[in-house]
């Protein structure tokens, strides 16, 4: 018994405290504004129009958990990005994942207050709560709010399509699909490492308009086809290669296993689909993520859930796929790839 104590059960139980710090953080532009210098606690104050309160205890809280480093001590102390903040978090950086922050400040932040009625009800806790409309017709029917969970969803896919764009065999392939392809990140990852392959990034029409416009600043335009395309409704192009980032845990196990299916008739003998996903482990003991973000599916969509590895080959086997394999993409997200 003495050797029992609360430390995890208090800092799981107070996580919220330094994740809404840098939360915060990101909101208030701090990142960025350090992207120019180091600066005193006064002088960020000034610059991010703060009260002196937040003087030092704010900054002071980002240097101790390794988002901020602080030179000196006291009040002419200076405060600088760490090498991971200046790469991830300021808005200068081509690397930029804040977007994806700014939702969860946004948005999942306050839904997850909800967490418990949803426990209770099996019901999303987000915008479509008190509305009739699902949540994709929510965000389609303001542009701010969609372009900013496209930011989002580029700001937490970057990273994992660069290294499906790495770490995936393309070489036998020469052309791809991407459903729900948002912003035509994929695309752009897989033809910047890939020369040989075209791409067609699909999505519904206010998504693909953003794409366009994003593949044209690439200069990706002669390789990378935008589709207005339902694929709840709608079969999918056929290519070599069908991709879906974040695209399956969105669904109840009925619409994943149509995705599948219609997947497996878009490709020929020896295609392959991909799906990117926080894929939990098949003990459901160790991916934390994947399994807290199944959670953050039922926030958002009510009957969604993230899976596992062993779930997708058993869906894909009877869709008619021959093989699977996971490729680690870092952290905790996989690509989960079936073979027909």
């Amino acid at each position: 018994m003495n050797d029992l104590d609360p430390a995890h059960i208090l800092q799981t139980a107070m996580a919220f405290f330094p994740s809404k710090v840098l939360l915060s953080a990101n909101e208030l532009g701090i990142f960025t504004v350090l992207t120019e210098k180091p600066m005193t606690g006064a002088e960020l104050c000034d610059a991010l129009e703060l009260h002196p309160r937040a003087n030092p205890d704010f900054f002071d809280t980002l240097a101790a958990l390794d988002f901020l480093q602080r030179n000196g001590d006291g009040p002419e102390a200076t405060y600088q990005n760490t090498p991971q903040s200046a790469l991830f978090l300021s808005e200068q950086s081509p690397a930029y994942v804040g977007g994806f922050l700014e939702m969860a400040n946004t948005r999942l932040y306050p839904f997850w207050g909800n967490l418990t009625e949803g426990l209770k009800t099996g019901k999303a806790q987000n915008e479509s709560k008190h509305s009739d409309k699902p949540l994709f017709e929510e965000l389609y029917n303001d542009p701010a709010r969609l372009e900013g969970f496209i930011d989002a969803m580029t700001g937490v896919q970057i990273g994992n399509v660069m290294a499906l764009a790495e770490k995936f065999d393309f070489s036998s392939f020469k052309t791809l699909c991407d459903i729900g392809g948002s912003a035509g990140t994929l695309s752009r990852a897989v033809c910047l490492g890939h020369p040989e392959i075209k791409c067609i990034t699909t999505d519904l029409p206010p998504v693909t308009k953003i794409a366009k416009k994003r593949i044209d600043d690439a200069g990706l335009n002669d390789r990378i086809e935008t589709r207005d395309i339902d694929f709840l409704n709608e079969n999918f192009p056929d290519a070599d290669v069908i991709t879906m980032g974040n695209i399956l845990h969105d669904w109840n196990l009925e619409v994943k296993k149509m995705l599948i299916k219609k997947a497996y008739h878009a490709l020929p003998t020896g295609g392959a689909f991909i799906a990117i996903e926080n894929i939990i482990d098949d003990a459901r003991r160790e991916n934390v993520f994947g399994l807290l973000m199944s959670l953050n599916m039922l926030i958002e969509t009510g009957d969604g859930f993230d899976y596992t590895g062993a779930d997708f080959t058993k869906w894909c086997t009877e869709a008619g796929f021959t093989r699977t394999e996971l490729i680690p993409l870092g952290g905790p997200a996989s690509a989960a790839v079936a073979y027909k």
